[in-house]
């Protein structure tokens, strides 16, 4: 019985040692998500995107070039959203349906799926404002900085790896002919280009704390914050270790009793 006993304290010990780690505790509901973001539709654009999760609270921090910069005289917005719910992937030309050249934001659907949450520059980032042309980052180039409650549905998206981040709006002289007059398939009032995809990159669990600081195409920089996350892989499992030995002197000490 005292053999049992003396097993089971330090395995105790152990798990609060474990829980009273600095970042330990605070840290496990933490996470970051990060996307490379690609041209789609010959936008030659590029940017990256990171999300910072501590709960249902996020911080998105992104930055993106090569966008077209002007519509009707001033600069272009470029509404944009993490769709969710469909395959988790951007688009290929193979889902240019119609054949006219572009690939449509509802033909784009069935990789990246619906909205979920709108970047919006302030105020509402629900769907309802995912047209929302006055709350739009705009312009060629423009850096991204928000931090917001994601609702249920972009959350568990994120979490089965089926977000993706979509950056909408081409420049119509881009555009095949066949196209160039066609209207939007999300607002009819605007031409096809003010809606159709620009930039999509597919958000993937990151083990950095910050934005890549190499150039957008290729998503190189930083890997701090990964001395972080093994620390977390390591507290789990010595966390785990902690509950198996004192399972099994529980074992030991109700056969001694019995």
């Amino acid at each position: 019985m005292r053999k049992s006993a003396l097993v089971a304290a330090p395995s105790l010990a152990l798990g609060i040692a474990v829980l009273a780690m600095p970042g330990i505790a605070s840290a496990a509901g933490s996470q970051s998500y990060q996307a490379t973001l690609g041209a789609l539709n010959n936008s030659a654009a590029a940017g990256t995107v990171m999300i910072d999760l501590n709960g249902s609270e996020a911080t998105v921090t992104e930055k993106v070039s090569g966008l077209a910069g002007m519509f009707n005289g001033a600069p272009y917005p470029h509404v944009q959203h993490i769709h969710i719910g469909a395959k988790g992937e951007c688009p290929t030309t193979a889902a240019d349906t119609d054949k006219d050249g572009v690939i449509s934001t509802t033909e784009g659907g069935p990789s990246y799926g619906a909205i979920g949450t709108t970047l919006s520059t302030s105020g509402d980032t629900s769907p309802a404002a995912g047209t929302t042309l006055t709350v739009a980052p705009s312009g060629a180039s423009f850096e991204y900085h928000r931090t917001f409650t994601l609702d249920d549905k972009t959350l568990a998206s994120l979490q089965d790896g089926t977000a993706v981040v979509v950056v909408h709006g081409l420049d119509p002289a881009t555009l095949p002919a066949a196209a160039q007059s066609k209207p939007s398939d999300l607002v009819p009032s605007l031409p096809l280009a003010a809606t159709s995809p620009a930039l999509c990159g597919a958000l993937t669990a990151s083990q950095m704390s910050s934005m890549p600081s190499g150039s957008a195409d290729t998503g190189g920089g930083s890997t701090a914050g990964a001395e972080d996350q093994g620390l977390l892989a390591l507290g789990g499992g010595l966390l785990a270790a902690g509950a198996l030995v004192g399972g099994v002197a529980l074992r030991r000490r109700s056969a001694v009793q019995g």
